[in-house]
């Protein structure tokens, strides 16, 4: 097999002070950095449809087929992290930075990347703030209308080893971008013109508002009547549609995740729903009787609900987590 040469969403990873944490207990970082590869980030890059290149010590090379996907991965870790971190010492807290490039790499005979890709991504990696994203220009381009965090414009940017300046933007995962929005509103409703433009705008807002509360319905009516009727693969395309998914949704979603094979993505989607609903049981959701008479005895729903990894018995999984009220 030759190499291949292509264009590809390449993110790169590492942890902040390292070499620090390690020094100060290294075996215990060392098993927390398992964990959190075993239980968050493996099975995040899984759902995005990444693929794992290497890992470099306490950082990752992942591959990806789009931007969208590699920055969905990259808020929903950095997102999760934010929540693992709660209540540890700052001095303890695993704090990753993510580098995320769209360029050209070579994929070698042992499926390694080589390229300006790859050295972009590393270097932007390398100016991230910790906690952030950072995202050059081509990369930021294929997202910046989907964004609903607060971006800072990094300028152009002088990248080691890199012979031209590349233009970065730093995304901070938990912070909204409405208030940056709501000061650019104020500033342009100045001019006539552009006060006419934002009528417009509101205009279309409030059509999406009425239309896209339907469509979402459509999708989800359709899902549910794909899932019932068998079509798991044709189920989970309308569920990802749907910009936000109920909870008896998010149920089908992780059932028919589970019988298309799809376990690591069906235990992602059941953590964030316990997250969510920490009082969701199997038995409680068949046992409602809305649901019973839907989908009452379904044997394959309850086994497929159970191989994703959410609890049959509320109460027993409580007490296992010692969290009963």
């Amino acid at each position: 097999m030759s190499e291949i040469r292509k264009i590809a969403a390449i993110l790169v990873s590492d942890v902040v002070g390292y070499s620090r944490l390690a020094g100060a207990d290294e075996d215990r970082i060392l098993a927390r950095l398992r964990a959190l590869r075993s239980d968050l980030i493996d099975p995040t890059i899984a759902v995005h449809r990444g693929r794992l290149v290497k890992r470099t010590g306490d950082g990752s090379l992942i591959e990806f087929r789009s931007v969208v996907d590699a920055v969905r991965c990259a808020i929903e870790v950095q997102n999760a992290m934010i929540e693992r971190n709660a209540g540890v010492p700052e001095d303890r807290r695993i704090v990753f930075r993510i580098g995320i490039h769209l360029g050209d790499v070579v994929e070698e005979n042992d499926g390694d990347l080589m390229g300006d890709g790859v050295n972009i991504a590393a270097r932007l990696e390398g100016i991230a703030k910790p906690g952030t994203i950072c995202l050059s220009e081509d990369a930021y381009r294929q997202v910046k209308g989907r964004l609903d965090l607060a971006v800072t414009d990094l300028g152009r940017t002088q990248l080691k080893n890199i012979v031209e300046p590349i233009r970065a933007y730093s995304l901070e995962v938990g912070r909204p971008a409405q208030s940056t929005r709501a000061a650019l509103t104020a500033r342009l409703a100045r001019t006539p013109l552009v006060a006419g433009i934002a009528l417009v705008a509101i205009v279309v807002a409030v059509a999406a508002a009425i239309l896209l509360p339907k469509l979402d319905q459509h999708y989800l009516d359709q899902a549910k009547r794909d899932f019932l009727a068998g079509r798991v693969a044709d189920a989970i395309e309308s569920y990802h549609r749907a910009r936000s998914l109920p909870l008896e949704a998010q149920v089908l979603l992780i059932a028919s995740l589970a019988e298309a094979g799809r376990k690591a993505e069906a235990r992602v989607q059941a953590q964030e729903l316990l997250r969510n609903n920490p009082k969701f049981s199997v038995n409680e959701f068949l046992g409602q009787e809305s649901n019973a008479r839907v989908y009452g005895g379904d044997a394959t729903l309850r086994d497929a609900l159970i191989v994703s990894g959410l609890p049959l018995d509320v109460r027993f999984d409580c007490l296992a987590r010692n969290v009963c009220p």
